[in-house]
């Protein structure tokens, strides 16, 4: 599938409510009490006709589907609920590969972004707010970017994979993904100021 193709059809369910379209999808939002985290990007999936994606290779060959969640402010604003996960950290793959080559850039080279509204921990419902489309082709962003994947990269060579820490980088972050204390496994996310200044930037609050 197209890209834009697929934009126009995620867009024939931007203000719908995601709960009733896992129902509508047999998507499976908890199991024995747990969260599925990846149920809205299974419910696009499913409205998409895709099979459900969880390589570290693009969705669709040439472009990327993520999804974002965001809340409402006491003002009333909304802003972005918390930082994308991109794609998990190899560190033989990482250590060796360098970012024109890397994961991270196919996963972020060319992107459907959907973001959607999270209300509580119970997911009673979720509004479809809006997706974009994104390029990485501002060399600023680029360059950014690929240095925040080259801190992560030197980090690995001398100091270890485990010295790897959210505190480092100024878009992109390298941290524990999972149970959080004692986890040992590593993912690259995206900050919740680079999806604010960058993807949605109408969503920006200084």
């Amino acid at each position: 599938m197209e890209r834009q193709e697929a934009v126009k059809k995620i867009l024939e369910i931007v203000g719908l409510d995601l709960r009733e379209l896992a129902s509508t999808y047999d998507v499976t939002v908890f199991k024995n009490g747990k969260k599925n985290k990846g149920w809205v990007g299974h419910v696009i999936e499913r409205h998409l006709n895709l099979p459900i994606n969880s390589s570290q290779s693009p969705n669709f060959g040439s472009w990327e589907l993520k999804t974002i969640s965001l809340k409402y402010l006491r003002s009333g604003k909304l802003t972005v609920k918390e930082t994308m996960a991109i794609t998990m950290i190899d560190e033989y793959n990482v250590s060796k590969t360098p970012f024109e080559e890397s994961h991270l850039l196919l996963k972020l080279k060319k992107a459907v972004i959907a973001a959607r509204i999270w209300y509580n921990k119970e997911e009673t419902q979720s509004e479809l707010y809006g997706v974009t489309t994104f390029d990485l082709d501002n060399p600023s962003i680029f360059q950014q970017i690929k240095d925040d994947y080259k801190l992560a990269r030197d980090t690995i060579n001398k100091r270890g994979f485990e010295a790897l820490t959210g505190k480092m980088g100024v878009f992109i972050q390298p941290r524990t993904k999972g149970a959080g204390h004692g986890s040992t496994s590593r993912a690259f996310y995206a900050r919740t100021s680079f999806l604010k200044q960058v993807i949605f930037p109408e969503l920006y609050n200084e």
